[in-house]
């Protein structure tokens, strides 16, 4: 196969060159590509085969190596250089526990806003395991949720981030969004495509109250940044399905738990979780879009923390979880 003429983008419109004439040159342009690298550089295609990376796609792999790369730049260049000085739980507990019992104190949800934000760094970044330890048993104690930054030996890329309003999700082949709810919750739309799991179900008949429940409250993470997600599938794939996690609002304390049924969002977003329209209404209200939160694993083995909105404990407990 001959070169190419090459023409600027001024002499194709000069020519009236047509969109059809156009993509054609433009395949023969790749295809001519794939043949030079593949006749200079035989041991180059000979490896990206191997990988299973198509150099027609190249662009796909370079945004996730981009996003990775975010990510992995926002861990080196936001990481604390030094440990603050963390208040102990017990010490953030026992004003919790002053402030439920004196009625003329600071409300108790607005104390607990405050321990969140002794804690948290003013931007959101990867909090340091001492954080997460702290917040773990405020989590247990306040909330009675076993929620854990780190289950069964995985962990987030962050714990700490921004989410973002999600739409519905088709459960089942001919699902609508009529199905979905009242008309505070439908407004947000039904996403075009499925989740990263696909359907919920294969039929309305076969949609069971938890996957009902499963989608209603749903959360997003990104798996997909994960830096063994592609050596360890399908595992981790099955482990995230579906997997619990508590979200919390850091700005007024709301909390949920939420089903992981999809994944994402992108980086270049620059948020980090999204959350269902339930989710996200009960975290911040109707015109609640996005904000930072904490997410933590559920560690509920027995399945028998109810997916949906958790409220403060009634009383807290006696005694310091460990």
């Amino acid at each position: 196969m001959g070169q190419l003429p090459t023409q600027t983008y001024h002499e194709i419109a000069k020519d009236k060159i047509t969109s059809d004439e156009l993509r054609s040159r433009l395949k023969l342009k790749h295809y001519e590509s794939r043949r030079k690298i593949s006749e200079r550089h035989p041991k180059a295609f000979e490896f990206f085969k191997q990988k299973g990376i198509d150099l027609g796609k190249i662009r796909e792999h370079s945004a996730k190596l981009i996003g990775a790369g975010t990510l992995a730049g926002s861990l080196l260049l936001n990481f604390p250089s030094s440990a603050k000085g963390l208040p102990t739980p017990q010490e953030i507990i026992e004003g919790l526990k002053k402030a439920e019992g004196d009625k003329k104190g600071q409300e108790f949800g607005s104390l607990l806003v405050n321990s969140f934000q002794s804690i948290l760094p003013k931007t959101p970044r990867p909090l340091t395991r001492n954080e997460e330890k702290v917040i773990e048993q405020i989590i247990q104690n306040v909330y009675g949720v076993p929620a854990r930054a780190s289950l069964e030996g995985e962990h987030l890329n962050t714990t700490y981030g921004y989410v973002g309003a999600e739409q519905h999700l088709r459960r089942y082949p001919g699902d609508t969004l009529g199905y979905h709810g009242d008309s505070n919750v439908t407004k947000e739309g039904m996403a075009p495509g499925l989740g990263a799991w696909g359907y919920f179900a294969p039929s309305r008949d076969a949609l069971t109250p938890q996957l009902e429940e499963n989608e209603k409250w749903y959360a997003v993470v990104q798996t997909l940044y994960l830096p063994d997600w592609n050596t360890r599938q399908p595992n981790l794939k099955n482990w995230y399905k579906y997997r619990k996690v508590l979200m919390v609002n850091t700005q007024n304390g709301n909390a949920v738990v939420a089903s992981i049924a999809d994944s994402g969002p992108a980086a270049w977003t620059g948020k980090h979780y999204g959350g269902s329209p339930e989710v996200m209404d009960y975290l911040g209200g109707p015109k609640y879009k996005k904000g930072p939160v904490i997410v933590f694993f559920v560690d509920d083995p027995e399945n028998k923390v109810p997916l949906g909105p958790v409220e403060y404990r009634s009383h807290l407990a006696d005694t310091i979880v460990n």
